[in-house]
């Protein structure tokens, strides 16, 4: 049976199925925003990449403690493709999968996911709580506290950059800007003074 490409609209309503928490939420559509943006950057398939990116923590709530795999059955039952489930199932290597990022579109979400959360919850700090108002160097200030967003595995963002050959700089650049794209749908567009 020939696999089904899956639209944006179809990736988005496993997640609004899958996923309750609003934040959680955000970070999907944080991901797939980075997902979109680098896929334009390297002239790839920015429907696909970005579908990935939504989905990749789809099982995150329901099944923690089987992520990813709870994901690949949920996407095998939609009739996703073998690369999309493998793309996510590399997300997580090295903490849930022994699935190693392999091509580009792996590697770039396996490196961006950890980098959304730490740009968040440093925008989250800022007395506007606007990520329009969030500078490479601020992300690089937080990054330095290790208790700041310690959730966030700055050593897999590290490594990331490593199999992508991008300077942390520029990564969080590219992150930022795909971000402050959709600053509204992620609720960081800031308060009212």
């Amino acid at each position: 049976m020939q696999k089904h490409i899956p639209t944006r609209t179809e990736a988005f309503e496993l997640v609004k199925q899958y996923i309750k928490t609003e934040s959680l939420i955000k970070h999907a559509l944080a991901v797939e925003a980075v997902m979109r943006y680098y896929a334009h950057l390297h002239g790839e398939d920015f429907e696909k990449w970005g579908a990935i990116g939504l989905v990749h923590d789809l099982d995150w709530e329901v099944a923690p403690e089987r992520h990813t795999i709870k994901t690949r059955e949920i996407l095998e039952a939609a009739n996703w493709p073998e690369d999309y489930i493998r793309a996510v199932e590399s997300h997580a290597f090295g903490s849930c999968t022994e699935v190693e990022p392999v091509s580009l579109l792996e590697k770039t979400l396996y490196t961006i996911d950890e980098l959304t959360g730490l740009i968040t919850a440093t925008a989250l700090v800022r007395p506007s709580k606007s990520i329009m108002d969030v500078k490479v160097k601020s992300v690089k200030r937080t990054w330095k506290t290790k208790n700041f967003a310690a959730g966030c595995h700055r050593e897999t963002i590290e490594k990331g950059a490593e199999m992508l050959g991008l300077e942390r700089g520029e990564l969080i650049e590219g992150t930022l800007t795909a971000m402050q794209g959709i600053a509204e749908e992620l609720g960081l567009k800031g308060v009212d003074e």
